[in-house]
């Protein structure tokens, strides 16, 4: 249940730009030390900048530049001072050449990972930040920035050994020590996390920390402490990250009627987070309140039209056990018409059109989207019973037959399959083929409430992996 480390990521860009003091620079020049012009017009233009003239400060640098190539102080200032005014894509030359200048300054690599980062590069960004610490495993920015974006793109093993490296050089950096516990608690390393927790100052007025504290004990196996944490967390802080670290908890651990209250409030208090939306979904759902989490789904599907891990869900709670299905099932119908390749939905919506009026028109979609379905995945069971289903409601029970075997023999287990089959071999003169797979449909009569079971812990995975 970890904080998502990107919203405590500090902005690499503004940490890692370190700017360079006013430097000589006439040593750099193939002019030699009497080149007083150069050295002045460098002055002038770091003059310019610390008194926030940067339009003046970019133009006698390039003026330098041109006038000079090569020297590493005017191409870093420059790349540096053009990243600032957020101009990337004219930054990032200039810090390129600088570190081919002079590869040996950690500090010319950060800013270039800096820049990349910014440019949203950030696997080149990472390996310019490697490259600062290996010069200079001193620079608690660029292990800092380093641990950060390594977090970011989900390698925590080395983001908390560069977050630790740049603890120990900052050990009085309260928010650097809750990024690492962050880091390690990502690793895995719950021992570790543990320990630096316990000496977090105030963590009991602290709600990243209580956090943490969750996430520490949920992965020690503790769901009674964790949830206690977290709770304490969302009354410290009542955010929409922390209702929903909450709620989650309760949901990955089933009980299902404490994910409802606390996911209901948080939907009253954010109604524009959609995985807040999810959370309640999965939660009534999980409650058996499958009437209720229809329109919760499907407001979440008319929302994003395209989304299958949405539409999906809505399947699924439509094809629980209800005395009546919600008409907001029909949403399934016209995402499954437009995403012919979703076999998945494409079933579960001949599901809901099997259980309306069996006219001609509805039988006739069915069929239709069962086609498609069974071409987009032939060995998916239930789009083949469903097939077979829709041919028994045509009465053509004979060619109901292959579908319906083909059904079985994807899902051994599959009870209404066998029940189905046995229909229609004995209406096709098979009965001792018939009573087979009726001795079948019994014997596997439990799988129907196991399959349900199946289908909670699915929507319960999608809810609680989402981010």
């Amino acid at each position: 249940m970890r904080k998502q480390f990107g919203n405590l990521l500090w902005m690499i860009a503004i940490q890692a730009l370190v700017w360079l003091s006013p430097t000589v620079i006439d040593s750099q020049s193939s002019h030699g030390s009497g080149d007083a012009g150069m050295e002045r017009d460098f002055q002038e233009a770091m003059a310019a900048q610390d008194h926030g003239d940067l339009a003046r400060a970019e133009a006698l640098l390039l003026k330098l530049h041109n006038a000079h190539p090569g020297l590493f102080a005017v191409d870093e200032s420059l790349g540096l001072l053009l990243a600032s005014r957020g101009d990337v894509s004219r930054a990032l030359p200039f810090l390129e050449a600088a570190v081919g200048e002079q590869p040996s300054s950690d500090a010319a690599h950060a800013n270039l990972g800096a820049a990349l980062y910014q440019a949203h590069r950030n696997q080149s960004a990472l390996e310019e930040f490697r490259r600062a610490v290996r010069i200079n495993p001193g620079n608690a920015s660029a292990q800092q920035s380093l641990g950060r974006l390594s977090m970011e793109n989900h390698r925590p093993g080395e983001a908390a050994k560069a977050l630790l490296q740049a603890q120990r050089l900052n050990p009085g950096d309260s928010d650097l020590k809750l990024d690492c516990i962050t880091a390690l608690l990502a690793s895995n390393r719950v021992g570790d996390a543990q320990l630096m927790l316990s000496t977090v100052a105030d963590a009991d007025r602290s709600a990243r920390a209580q956090a943490l504290l969750g996430e520490a004990y949920e992965k020690a196996g503790s769901f009674k402490i964790a949830a206690e944490h977290l709770a304490h967390a969302a009354e410290l802080e009542p955010s929409e990250e922390n209702a929903w670290a909450l709620g989650v908890e309760f949901l990955r651990h089933w009980t299902f009627d404490a994910a409802t209250t606390e996911f209901e409030a948080a939907s009253a208090k954010f109604p524009d987070s959609k995985r807040i939306r999810l959370g309640l979904g999965a939660a009534l759902f999980g409650d058996a309140r499958y009437a209720k989490a229809i329109p919760v789904f499907a407001e979440l599907l008319a929302n994003e039209p395209d989304n299958a891990m949405h539409a999906e869900m809505l399947g699924i709670s439509c094809n629980a056990p209800m005395d009546t299905i919600s008409p907001l099932c029909a949403s399934l119908v016209t995402y499954a018409q437009a995403h012919p390749a979703d076999a998945k939905v494409a079933t579960y919506a001949a599901s809901f059109l099997r259980a309306q009026n069996q006219d001609a028109e509805n039988l006739s979609l069915t069929r239709r989207l069962l086609v498609r379905a069974i071409a987009a995945d032939p060995n998916l069971p239930g789009a083949q019973f469903e097939m077979g289903m829709a041919l028994q409601n045509s009465q053509d029970w004979k060619g109901s037959i292959p579908y319906l075997e083909r059904a079985v023999k994807l899902k051994p287990d599959f009870a209404q399959a066998h029940y189905r089959l046995a229909r229609a071999y004995w209406k096709t003169g098979r009965t001792q083929d018939g009573q087979a797979q009726m001795d079948l449909q019994k014997k596997f009569a439990r799988q129907e409430l196991e399959d349900l079971d199946r289908r909670l812990r699915q929507i319960t995975r999608f809810a609680v992996e989402f981010h």
